[in-house]
């Protein structure tokens, strides 16, 4: 298992040269094994992604943490979602009162974004996870809700005998 980082910036991207020793991308992280990738939120980051000969799966899976621009401000940007022979699986939190469908849609459509969500030519498939436990490829996976302001969960990833767990935003539990 191949972890790659590709943003990890707070809120906002940054070009400021201040910001060179980390990078200036928004949350993004890739994680690649036996020719398979996850990538984890779709921030500014998800630009960086680019062909990988090690790569042999015909579908992308994005897993988001969460809906918060600095999580998915990426997406619109990602190239695949306009290409008729991709497959994109988006995994990501539920909500108790509005689809994952509904809740991405918000993003792309205008005024935020000028592509509305029903207009993505690729292959898109949508699963929203609670406390859940599923595969992807070689990939064993967990996610777990953490607090955080809107539906937000962590992603325990294994594999073999590697484990990676993401939990990018998160608050101490109170009370």
């Amino acid at each position: 298992m191949t972890i790659t980082l590709q943003g990890v910036r707070g809120s906002i991207p940054s070009t400021h040269p201040e910001t060179k020793g980390y990078g200036g991308n928004t949350s993004c992280v890739e994680v690649v094994a036996e020719g398979w990738r996850l990538v984890l939120d779709a921030g500014s980051g998800i630009q960086n992604l680019r062909n990988n000969p090690d790569i042999i799966s015909k579908r992308v899976d994005i897993l988001l943490s969460h809906l918060h621009m600095d999580h998915i401000q990426g997406l619109g940007f990602f190239k695949p979602l306009f290409n008729p022979s991709e497959e994109i699986h988006i995994w990501g939190p539920a909500s108790k009162s509005v689809s994952l469908r509904t809740r991405l849609g918000r993003y792309f459509s205008p005024p935020l974004f000028p592509v509305y969500f029903r207009n993505l030519t690729c292959r898109l498939f949508l699963h929203e996870v609670e406390d859940s436990h599923f595969t992807i490829g070689p990939f064993s996976i967990q996610s777990c809700y953490v607090t955080h302001p809107g539906p937000t969960v962590g992603f325990r990833i294994q594999h073999n005998q590697k484990i990676f767990t993401y939990i990018p935003d998160h608050e101490p539990a109170l009370g």
